[in-house]
């Protein structure tokens, strides 16, 4: 009986290593097959493009006139309306805008700086309209270029970006003549752009006159036609757009 008894539990000893064998086994081969017919892993995410922002500052406001215009107009109202016109087609396009002033109101230009500063901004336009000369005149500021700090001095914050600035005058310049417009480039002392810490560029908007277009076109047109604040803002838009492309272009090209 005793000889029964531990034959049968030689038995179970026997079928349970078996069976862990077999359990071991299966397990090693379903595995791998398991592993192979798992979907990848999702690859990361590209990095998103930095965020591409455009500053415009309509000069003058509330008590600072600026010019007089044609037909009694004031500066200070051309360049809002000029502003109200660029940021719409800009929007339109998908590009986010900052604006210095959306009312008649004064705005004094260290609070523009700060302004555009904060919205850490690859283009910043200065809006200005003059009765003087003709076309667009684009100025950059004419501080020396000069090497990024980590705490520039208000005053020349512009020294480190005066490069990209005029590499941004010429891109506008390139969309205004296509757009048929006569176009003045200057370098000037410009208060209002020595404190931006972005590419800056100062346009002033004169009337466009008949010298500066083709005979058999309109004739001239003054400041107050919208058909010409139209033109100036679709060729600052286009350019701006270009400008976006090279921005973008640029930053991935850093390692």
């Amino acid at each position: 009986m005793r000889w029964t008894e531990r034959k049968k539990a030689r038995r179970r000893l026997v079928w349970t290593l078996a069976g862990s064998i077999l359990a071991a086994g299966l397990a090693g081969a379903v595995g791998p097959l398991a592993a192979a017919q798992a979907p990848p892993a999702p690859a990361a995410p590209a990095p998103a493009p930095p965020r591409f922002v455009v500053v415009l500052d309509a000069a003058h406001g509330g008590d600072d006139l600026g010019g007089r215009l044609s037909n009694g107009q004031l500066e200070k109202d051309f360049t809002l309306a000029l502003s109200v016109r660029l940021r719409s087609l800009l929007a339109a396009r998908g590009i986010p805008v900052v604006t210095t002033r959306e009312s008649d109101q004064a705005v004094d230009l260290d609070r523009r700086a700060a302004i555009a500063n904060r919205a850490n901004a690859q283009a910043c336009l200065s809006l200005h309209g003059s009765e003087s000369g003709s076309g667009v005149h684009l100025f950059v500021s004419s501080l020396a270029p000069a090497q990024p700090r980590r705490f520039a001095a208000w005053k020349t914050a512009q020294a480190a970006w005066v490069t990209r600035s005029l590499a941004l005058a010429g891109v506008l310049n390139s969309a205004l003549l296509h757009a048929g417009f006569n176009v003045t480039l200057g370098r000037a002392a410009l208060p209002a752009l020595d404190s931006l810490a972005c590419p800056a560029v100062a346009v002033e908007v004169a009337p466009e006159t008949a010298s500066g277009r083709d005979s058999t076109q309109a004739p001239a047109a003054g400041l107050d036609d919208p058909g010409y604040q139209a033109r100036v803002a679709g060729a600052l838009a286009a350019a701006l757009l270009e400008w976006r492309t090279d921005a973008w272009r640029m930053e991935a090209a850093r390692p």
